[in-house]
């Protein structure tokens, strides 16, 4: 079981650069950050974008892993995205992973562009083709291709990804056809859960989509043991997985039993979403991460 932190781009570097070096320096296996034009009720500010937050992140820290959690086509075209990924895998000298997700219905990314809502079936056909656009264009190919969503003419990709044949993908899906993308582009799976009253209630939305997981796999005719499965501890549940070091230990060890390669918390915020103690994070650092490491 690996852990990993989640750093919300909401605070200038001055305060943000002590986080990504300290959670390096905490002995998480990898950080990320949200890629939203604007999160929720945080939308009004401070927010920065995820692409430079995590470029100057990879020149403060020199092993942790960095990634997306997670990039959508909501605002990124493919053509120019991968630019910045291939940006950020050299910058970070092959430490970047992309985490990359149909995005929001109807959140402030989709408003402030005022893009009309998708229906189901048209959001999971644009992240499909999003998906499989970014795979071919990071494996080096060159592109030419007018989709359902998305042109790209003649569109390249040099020099290439530093990681081998391209960056791993996270891939996170809720519905069957998502989870067959998953599982087939997706170095891992991602999850939340799924909103519950208590803990015991959200554990079995885990566990449900775990199961599904392993149906997605079924179907495409992959080996379990090639796919990691992230869990997110915190958009979903009703509890925030900081609430104490034991209370961490104790998700951590759940995950695990349910097959979970990899479970990522949220740098506690002073108030709000993800309101918690640095002190707790710090005990945290000292005393459960080295039980899992």
């Amino acid at each position: 079981m690996r852990a990993g932190i989640l750093i919300l781009p909401d605070q200038r570097w001055r305060v943000a650069a002590g986080r990504w070096r300290r959670a390096e320096e905490y002995g998480f296996a990898h950080a990320w950050t949200y890629d939203h034009i604007g999160w929720r009720d945080l939308a009004g500010g401070p927010w920065f974008d995820a692409v430079p937050t995590l470029a100057a992140a990879a020149s403060v820290t020199s092993r942790i892993r960095l990634g997306t959690m997670v990039a959508s086509p909501n605002f990124r075209h493919p053509a120019h995205f991968v630019r910045e990924i291939i940006a950020l895998d050299d910058l970070s000298g092959g430490r970047f992973t992309l985490g990359v997700g149909a995005g929001g219905v109807a959140g402030h990314d989709t408003r402030v562009l005022g893009q009309a809502p998708l229906t189901a079936g048209a959001r999971f056909d644009r992240f499909a083709e999003f998906v499989g656009l970014l795979d071919r264009l990071l494996r080096g190919e060159h592109v030419t291709e007018h989709g359902g969503h998305f042109t790209v003419v003649d569109a390249r990709s040099a020099p290439g990804c530093v990681q081998t044949p391209r960056v791993p993908f996270v891939v996170a899906a809720r519905g069957p056809r998502s989870m067959r993308l998953a599982a087939r582009y997706g170095a891992a799976w991602v999850t939340t859960g799924l909103p519950a009253d208590d803990m015991p209630g959200w554990w079995a939305t885990v566990e449900a989509a775990a199961r599904q997981f392993d149906d997605a796999l079924a179907a495409e005719g992959r080996d379990p043991a090639t796919a990691g499965r992230f869990l997110l501890l915190d958009p979903a549940a009703p509890v925030y997985s900081l609430s104490s070091a034991s209370f961490f230990a104790d998700a951590l060890a759940r995950a695990s039993g349910l097959g979970f390669t990899d479970a990522v918390t949220y740098w506690p915020r002073e108030a709000g979403w993800f309101a918690g103690s640095e002190a707790t994070l710090e005990r945290v650092a000292s005393e459960v991460l080295p039980a899992f490491s």
